[in-house]
């Protein structure tokens, strides 16, 4: 009898975009900033402190109380629906309820519509630094994106834009988030939205407008979603995460009413139907009149926290450093002086201070370096004193750096 070598094992065959995929910035953060004594600048996270969990807590169990089969499949939530649509008529924009996709959390909105939109290798236009989250819902798409500059005033730039589709591009659609930007902190000037709309309309490309920011505005009311101006070629995402909470998972979308049931089909092939029980406690937490004093609360008490962390860094950063005040949302985007790299003042920051950030070319969408001296800061999940102490810190790893 003669012994045979067993054959080898075969090799696990990884679709293309997994083989290609690194490692994520984000994820490693969020691991890094759990770590005991660390100042965490790195995550777009809301306060706990500030959820309305015993609001919420009640509105839920009066849910289950009355109705047991809340804990079953069932259908998207039509009160939700309704109060999402009357919400998006406060900031101008006209849906009906019908129109409302309910979806688990904005992340599912952007990969759903990338899945409706997007054939693979398609072409896509978006900012040059823009949401990672975006870049990894379209990544099995392998697409080709087009990338355009930000300015740091106004937001994305529309003449760039215009010079593509001009030129011959014809993308899926044009991705972008026009208030609070994630991660340059920039609102779209009012023109801008006039024209980029214009431009959608006159080539015929969709634009994707995620919005999980525009509620929170500091300095006046918000301003319209581009949904506002556009109902036809704007696809608006909306999410309750960062004004309700992000364990419940719920945000919509507002697309043309012939496209919701192919949205419909592609939920159903993502996740059947989830999140049903937290839909109707936020309709039922909706009922009783809590969100307009909740807004109010998150909106001035976040204000005094980007407040605190612009004068933090005012203090303790180095000359030649630069940021602008955000009008909306929960980033701050800090330009060190040239030749600063931010990921090596991440590593003295990790070692020496116990405090991390995401690195601006982090967000580069063309795989660049991008913003390499930038740093992109968070300012809603920490406390006016632990901001100052965070950005004393982040202070002395940029003089230890130098030194």
């Amino acid at each position: 009898m003669t012994d045979t070598a067993p054959a080898p094992a075969a090799e696990l065959r990884l679709a293309g975009w997994a083989r290609a995929s690194g490692t994520s910035a984000l994820q490693t953060m969020l691991s890094v900033g759990t770590r005991p004594g660390t100042i965490s600048f790195a995550l777009g996270l809301p306060a706990p402190e500030f959820f309305p969990a015993e609001e919420y807590g009640r509105a839920a169990a009066a849910v289950l109380a009355e109705d047991p089969r809340a804990l079953q499949y069932s259908p998207p939530c039509a009160p939700l629906q309704a109060h999402v649509a009357a919400l998006m008529a406060q900031r101008g924009v006209a849906c009906a309820p019908e129109q409302v996709f309910l979806t688990t959390g904005a992340q599912q909105g952007i990969s759903l519509l990338a899945r409706l939109l997007l054939e693979p290798g398609g072409e896509i236009i978006t900012d040059t630094l823009c949401y990672t989250g975006f870049q990894q819902a379209v990544e099995p798409f392998a697409p080709r994106i087009l990338t355009v500059p930000t300015d740091l005033d106004t937001g994305m730039d529309v003449d760039a834009v215009e010079a593509l589709l001009a030129g011959g591009a014809r993308p899926a659609f044009i991705y972008t988030v026009p208030d609070g930007h994630n991660p340059l902190a920039v609102s779209m000037s009012a023109e801008k939205r006039v024209r980029l709309v214009e431009i959608a309309r006159r080539y015929g490309v969709p634009v994707v407008e995620d919005d999980p920011y525009g509620f929170l505005a500091y300095d006046g009311a918000p301003a319209h979603p581009l949904r506002a101006l556009e109902r036809e070629w704007v696809f608006y995402v909306g999410s309750f995460s960062k004004v309700l909470a992000p364990a419940l998972r719920l945000g919509w979308i507002i697309v043309p009413q012939e496209l919701v049931r192919l949205l419909a089909i592609g939920k159903e092939a993502s996740d059947i139907n989830t999140a049903t029980l937290a839909q109707r406690g936020a309709a039922r937490f909706f009922d009783g009149g809590h969100l307009p004093a909740h807004l109010a609360m998150l909106r001035r008490e976040y204000r005094l926290r980007r407040d605190t962390m612009l004068a933090a860094l005012a203090e303790h950063f180095p000359a030649g450093t630069l940021w602008r005040k955000p009008s909306a949302g929960v980033f701050i985007w800090v330009e060190l002086p040239e030749g600063t790299d931010a990921g090596e003042v991440l590593r003295v920051a990790i070692e020496q201070e116990g405090v991390v950030f995401v690195p601006g070319h982090a967000f580069a969408a063309d795989g660049s370096r991008t913003a390499s001296h930038c740093m992109r800061l968070n300012f809603s999940h920490s406390t006016p004193d632990v901001i100052e102490e965070g950005i004393a810190r982040l202070g002395r790893a940029l003089r230890s750096l130098a030194a």
